[in-house]
């Protein structure tokens, strides 16, 4: 078994039903290496979202194996797996998700509850994951006071604050015009490391094409995997 990648599926399926099974993923294998940007496309229905749930420890294989970091995920307890999942992903959504009565700073601050740490070192970390997206200068505004491309700038900020290796997008760009798009697409390039990775969910080709790497999917299994040199800044 090898433990080189940061995330492995191994002829992973997810089954619903009982009487009649919807196989919303069937027999699929992928890896994503660190220093990675992915993006992964597919009409409505083709699985995206059960992929993501997966490869955000949401939820597990019905047949196959998931590795994080060479541990099987399947055979972790599910506090041993909550444990990992805040560890090692970080969420940004499509709708921004943020707590409207909490200022900016407070909401990034969320992703660091429950971690052992001071306020005083919870707020400069999150005034620091601010300042990687360029927004701690506002980082007094609630969500009401901001636009929708500074709101989803502070849901990234609440995504890579706690330093994860695997950051998981969901359509970010679907909720901003293209000039917003265009500049959380620009913070997400920024992203990838030699240490962490970036994986978006898009429906948009421009989204798609500023990734490294885009993986193709329809009917629960991927159909293409190609490599996009020209995407990687």
């Amino acid at each position: 078994m090898t433990t080189n990648h940061l995330l492995e599926l191994d002829g992973v399926s997810r089954i619903y039903g009982d009487e009649v099974k919807v196989h919303a993923l069937d027999k699929v294998s992928f890896s994503i290496d660190a220093g990675e940007f992915i993006s992964i496309v597919g009409p409505s229905g083709s699985g995206k979202s059960t992929m993501l749930g997966l490869l955000g420890l949401l939820d597990l294989p019905s047949l196959g194996e998931l590795r994080v970091t060479g541990r099987a995920v399947t055979e972790l307890t599910d506090s041993e797996r909550s444990r990992l999942r805040g560890d090692v992903v970080g969420f940004v959504f499509q709708q921004f998700h943020l707590i409207p009565y909490l200022d900016a700073r407070r909401n990034v601050e969320t992703a660091l509850l429950y971690r052992g740490l001071t306020a005083a070192r919870r707020r400069e970390r999150a005034m620091d994951a601010l300042d990687r997206i360029g927004l701690a200068g506002r980082a007094g505004h609630r969500p009401v006071q901001l636009s929708g491309g500074e709101q989803q700038r502070v849901a990234i900020a609440r995504a890579i604050v706690t330093d994860p290796l695997l950051i998981l997008a969901d359509e970010p760009t679907g909720a901003l015009d293209s000039t917003n798009a265009a500049n959380v697409m620009e913070i997400f390039r920024g992203l990838h490391s030699h240490e962490r990775a970036v994986a978006v969910v898009t429906h948009d080709p421009a989204v798609a094409a500023s990734a490294g790497r885009r993986i193709t999917m329809s009917d629960g299994r991927i159909v293409g995997d190609d490599r996009i040199t020209e995407g990687v800044s």
